[in-house]
């Protein structure tokens, strides 16, 4: 399945459902939430999108612990699970947050980052009930990491809504 059939399927899904999703991505710096408004009627779901490329913008825009990114850096599964939480709020439509909070966090290279080696990529999944993150060991140069990151966070993404039938 390609990036953008993908994100059709995801976006038919969402609207199937009358649900929502806000975006967080750090290392994918807008890729998620662009592929995801180039499918016509996105615009029913998708909240929007925080580019948190800078640590400190994960926590004071999205809420994640200070001291755990000064404890653990950036790279790190339970920051996925905090920017993926945050992002529903912060992306919060006459005060109900985002169905559903997605985001992205990891090192693209060229260089290693947090003592994680360049391709360790963390993606986040959160509801009302629960966080998720999952690891990802991505091989490539940075564009090919960062695509990658997009298409399984997408494929994740719509496995979880699935599971939830």
């Amino acid at each position: 399945m390609t990036v953008g059939s993908a994100a059709a399927t995801l976006i038919a899904e969402l609207t199937a459902r009358g649900e929502t999703v806000a975006v967080a991505e750090s290392l994918t710096g807008g890729l998620v939430v662009a592929t995801l408004v180039g499918v016509p009627g996105a615009s029913a779901v998708v909240r929007g999108g925080v580019v948190a490329y800078a640590t400190p913008v994960k926590h004071t825009v999205l809420g994640v612990s200070d001291a755990l990114l000064a404890s653990n850096g950036a790279v790190d599964p339970e920051v996925a699970r905090q920017m993926a939480t945050g992002v529903r709020a912060a992306l919060a439509v006459d005060g109900a947050p985002a169905t559903w909070g997605i985001s992205t966090t990891g090192v693209a290279g060229p260089d290693p980052q947090d003592g994680k080696p360049v391709g360790t990529v963390f993606v986040g999944i959160a509801s009302e009930d629960a966080a998720t993150a999952y690891e990802l060991h991505l091989d490539g140069d940075r564009e090919a990491i960062r695509q990658a990151s997009v298409s399984e966070l997408l494929a994740r993404m719509s496995s979880t809504i699935r599971g939830r039938e």
